[in-house]
């Protein structure tokens, strides 16, 4: 199975807006304007402290060193609960592997994750305390990027939304890996993203308001934001939901660790009431988000490319 080359890797960066969790209500405006613009951000006094950033890289990179029989514990039946990703498993990318752990807001998964995986009483406490502030900083997000649009502060809460973790691995190891896909262009399914992205390896690529990709550097210390498919419809258009790549720009291995901010319980995204008046018409009519992503997996339509016809008329393409 060849390996598959991007065409036009990108050939500039760019600095996406820093956002200072220390200094609100002053930045409001300017996360609104991330969110609604660019469609990601990235985060500074986010509470996680550095060491801990560390240690959690490095029991990723570790988790990755067990034998395969051991990895595949942390396999499902259904995709859509996220577990276990084996390299090949997306035709023509070699290099992406990754664990998951569909709900990492419930102390059980993430125990039994590390359970499955035999992770040793210190991985497991690095494991547990990390996603443990990873889920206070991503329910403290959407919030703020709540009331940036308007809404009034504590009335829309997001606590009871599942939370998916996912610990990835880029195996690229060659000159002649440079270039190559590590994931291919796609939206996220979901809310909001918090990526912890490898200081040491770029490879991140969004797509701008042109169509270009654009190169986004690694920050150390910072957390890289971005919006996703439910943030659009939930927001009836207004918060972007960014398309973006992985790409090998150095001959070593990429690690990033992200938690993803998915739906509420009942799986159901409408947009809300308050982003809905004469100059705003409601765009997306209700949908059932685990059908939504079957639905992604089904057509290969991963970079947004179904939330258009989720109104009325096209209903019936959904399962």
């Amino acid at each position: 199975m060849g390996n598959s080359k991007s065409p036009n890797m990108a050939t500039e960066a760019i600095v996406v807006p820093v956002i200072d969790l220390a200094n609100f209500p002053a930045e409001l405006e300017k996360l609104a304007a991330a969110s609604t613009g660019l469609g990601c951000f990235r985060v500074i006094n986010h509470g996680i402290p550095l060491s801990l950033l560390a240690n959690m890289k490095e029991t990723t990179r570790s988790l990755f060193d067990i034998p395969d029989e051991a990895k595949r514990r942390n396999a499902t039946g259904n995709f859509v609960d996220g577990g276990y990703i084996p390299p090949n498993y997306v035709p023509n990318i070699p290099f992406y592997e990754s664990f998951g752990i569909y709900n990492a807001a419930s102390p059980t998964d993430v125990h039994s994750f590390c359970s499955l995986l035999d992770a040793s009483p210190l991985q497991r406490e690095i494991i547990v305390d990390y996603l443990g502030k990873l889920h206070i900083l991503i329910m403290d997000l959407a919030s703020k990027v709540a009331e940036s649009l308007g809404l009034i502060i504590g009335k829309y809460s997001f606590k009871d939304w599942c939370c998916h973790a996912r610990l990835n691995s880029y195996k690229f190891k060659f000159q002649e890996d440079i270039g190559c896909i590590g994931v291919p262009t796609h939206t996220d399914s979901g809310f909001l993203t918090v990526v912890q992205e490898d200081e040491s390896v770029g490879g991140l690529e969004i797509i701008d308001a042109n169509g270009n990709f654009i190169s986004v550097d690694p920050l150390p210390g910072t957390l890289f934001v971005n919006m996703g498919d439910v943030g659009k419809a939930w927001s009836n258009g207004r918060l972007q939901n960014v398309k973006h790549r992985v790409i090998c720009k150095k001959a070593m291995p990429r690690i990033s660790i992200v938690l993803f901010l998915l739906a509420p319980k009942d799986d159901k995204i409408e947009p809300q009431a308050a982003f809905i008046d004469v100059d705003h018409p409601k765009l997306y009519q209700s949908y059932i988000y685990n059908e939504y992503r079957v639905q992604r997996r089904i057509t290969g339509l991963r970079a947004g490319e179904i939330l258009p016809v989720l109104n009325a008329e096209h209903q019936a393409m959904m399962p």
